[in-house]
C-alpha cells in the first residue's frame, strides 16, 4: 500500500507539472517491466519481487526544445505489484527512426520512489546483513532515469516496445550508496498524433 500510494502521488504530481509547460498529449504507453534485473549491476539484481505495471504519457514536443533534437516530455508512473520499489517522475525523450515502422527512443528523466536509501541496522549486524539480502539500497529518496526503447510501429495508432531503464542517483543527487537499479519490459503505445 505504501509502495502504490507514493508512486501515485509522484505521477500526480508530475501529471500537475508536465501540463503547464505543453498541453498536447501525444501518445500514452502501458506496459509491464521486469523490476531489478542483471544489466548493468548484477551484484544487486533480484532483491526486490513483483513485475512493475508502467503508465507512461508523453507530449508533443515544445518549440521551445527545438535546440536539443525536439524531445517529448513525459510523465511516468510505476507501481511494484509486490510493494516494493516504485516511482513516478518526468523527463525527456528522442525518437530516431532508423528503419520503415522501427525507431529507437532514448530517454532521461528524474524520478522520487518509495524505496529504501539506506541499511537502518547497524553496520555488520545479522540484522544488517538480511536487510542487505532483500533490500536495493538507492542512497537518494530522487533519482535519475535513463531509457532505451526499440519501438515497432503496427497499423493505426498502435505501437509495441521493448524498453530497457535504469534508476541511479550517479552521486551527483546523492551520495554514499548508490546500488541503482535495471528493469526491462514490454509497452504497448497508442499514439493520438500521426507520425
Amino acid at each position: 500500500m505504501r509502495a502504490t500510494a507514493a508512486g501515485l502521488a509522484a505521477f500526480g504530481a508530475a501529471m500537475a507539472a508536465a501540463p503547464a509547460a505543453h498541453a498536447g498529449v501525444d501518445e500514452v504507453h502501458f506496459g509491464v517491466m521486469q523490476h531489478n534485473i542483471c544489466v548493468t549491476d548484477c551484484k544487486n539484481a533480484d532483491k526486490e519481487d513483483g513485475p512493475n505495471v508502467e503508465v507512461q504519457v508523453s507530449f508533443d514536443s515544445p518549440s521551445w526544445l527545438g535546440w536539443a533534437g525536439a524531445p517529448q516530455p513525459y510523465v511516468i508512473a510505476s507501481v511494484n505489484t509486490a510493494g516494493d520499489t516504485s516511482y513516478g517522475g518526468f523527463g525527456v525523450e528522442w525518437r530516431w527512426d532508423f528503419a520503415q515502422g522501427w525507431a529507437l527512443e532514448p530517454g532521461v528523466g528524474y524520478v522520487i520512489h518509495d524505496g529504501e536509501t539506506n541499511n537502518p541496522f547497524p553496520n555488520g549486524s545479522p540484522e544488517a546483513a538480511a536487510f542487505a539480502e532483500d533490500h536495493v539500497l538507492l542512497g537518494s529518496e530522487d533519482l535519475f532515469r535513463t531509457s532505451l526503447a526499440l519501438t515497432r510501429d503496427f497499423e493505426g495508432p498502435w505501437e509495441g516496445q521493448i524498453i530497457f531503464e535504469h534508476l541511479s542517483h550517479g552521486q551527483i543527487l546523492g551520495n554514499g550508496r548508490n546500488q541503482g537499479m535495471d528493469s526491462i519490459g514490454i509497452r504497448v503505445g497508442y499514439q493520438f498524433g500521426g507520425r
